[in-house]
């Protein structure tokens, strides 16, 4: 049985061609509107060796409990609590932010994806994602839409 991904692979798409993206650290994906910051179980090991912290105290100070794993703290304003003038984490940042804006629900149709480009200024810049490269981030990230899809369903 072929997987999801490799179904989603045999398909064309409007970004074909790939689409040229590189992250600004802008912020935009960062802050506000609350949400969910998802981390998983590897995750928090590499971000709080990348703060050089006891894995305990990251998930006491930054981490809150959510379904199977945690999220990411967010401020008063909606902001994640590793953003301020550019992401503290970065190079350890989640997948969930790795894979940004490569997302299920940003590229399931050309109108979302439109939507998607007026909020992020690092659309159309630097590299090329090739579509196998896009569907990848898809597959790695699909998982984290099923689970904030979960949680707006039980909300």
């Amino acid at each position: 049985m072929d997987s999801f991904i490799d179904v989603l692979k045999a398909r064309t798409y409007f970004f074909d061609d790939g689409i040229a993206f590189e992250c600004q650290q802008c912020g935009i994906c960062c802050t506000g509107e609350p949400g969910i910051i998802y981390v998983e179980e590897p995750e928090i090991t590499d971000i709080a060796a990348f703060l050089d912290i006891p894995r305990e105290i990251f998930i006491e100070r930054c981490l809150y409990p959510f379904q199977d794993s945690y999220s990411i703290r967010e401020a008063p304003d909606g902001r994640c609590i590793f953003y301020e003038n550019g992401c503290a984490i970065y190079p350890a940042r989640p997948s969930q932010c790795r894979t940004y804006p490569f997302w299920f629900q940003n590229l399931r149709s050309e109108q979302s994806w439109e939507e998607v480009k007026l909020k992020c200024p690092g659309i159309g810049k630097g590299p090329t994602y090739s579509k196998e490269a896009i569907l990848d981030c898809i597959g790695s990230s699909f998982h984290l839409y099923e689970v904030a899809l979960k949680e707006l369903m039980e909300t």
